[in-house]
């Protein structure tokens, strides 16, 4: 299954709003752009509005090991 694109949209934010989002964002490893998503997500749940076609978020980081025990991303290069 090959993934859909990723929606690019510009924000424009207090720059102390960012600050603090960016503090929390670290604090919970994640991306000042991952926590966005995050929060923009579990408020369409709570208002039950999250579609059901929405994907998961996108893992980041190295691809599982395929169930051989090999590495997925050996094979990209």
């Amino acid at each position: 299954m090959t993934p859909r694109p990723r929606k690019q949209v510009l924000l424009r934010l207090d720059p102390a709003v960012y600050d603090a989002l960016a503090r929390w964002a670290g604090d919970e490893l994640r991306s000042a752009n991952a926590q966005i998503e995050f929060l923009l997500r579990r408020a369409l749940a709570e208002t039950g509005r999250l579609p059901g076609g929405a994907g998961p978020i996108p893992r980041r980081g190295r691809p599982p090991k395929s169930p051989d025990g090999t590495d997925d991303s050996a094979a990209d290069g």
